[in-house]
């Protein structure tokens, strides 16, 4: 069962990157994942205080201690696993833009894309139309530039989605 994940895995790996050649699809794609490196996220903290005053102030103080415990979470996690990104392994796989580290598993982007887009929009459903769309772009850009399998990518956004809902569990 578990070869068979993985052959599946590897082959919806291949397709999606097969996209990156065009030079359209990696340019858009790899100034997605850089927005979601963090530049994104950040803007958006800073500017929901200014946007709904102390609630915004709160949202964005919950979306960085979110943002602190999946970093942790993340990087444990990266070296426990050690699963080597797809470029690095796969002749098949074009790599469309640097990695921040060495390993694959989990994709923190997309982690950091699902907690950040659940912890804002819960604060204010409205950002949805926006937060959403983009949180579903830096997931899958992660495959389409080869540096993750889909699996790194549902896994990431499972824990991402996790860390956000359990935020909301702690802080009542």
């Amino acid at each position: 069962m578990l070869q068979l994940i993985v052959r599946h895995d590897l082959a919806l790996c291949v397709l999606l990157n097969r996209s990156c050649r065009s030079r359209l699809v990696r340019g858009l794609f790899a100034a997605v994942s850089r927005l979601g490196d963090g530049v994104f996220w950040y803007v958006l903290m800073v500017a929901l205080p200014f946007l709904y005053g102390m609630q915004g102030l709160f949202a964005a103080l919950h979306m960085l201690a979110v943002a602190v415990v999946g970093v942790v979470l993340y990087r444990v996690i990266k070296q426990r696993t050690s699963r080597a990104r797809p470029y690095s392994v796969h002749e098949a796989i074009t790599l469309g833009a640097d990695p921040l580290d060495l390993y694959s598993f989990p994709s923190g982007h997309t982690l950091h894309a699902v907690s950040f887009t659940l912890v804002a929009t819960l604060y204010f459903p409205p950002l949805a139309w926006l937060l959403v769309p983009f949180a579903l772009l830096v997931a899958a850009s992660r495959v389409v530039l080869g540096l993750h399998y889909p699996t790194d990518v549902a896994c990431g956004g499972l824990l991402g989605a996790l860390l956000a809902l359990g935020s909301f569990l702690l802080i009542g």
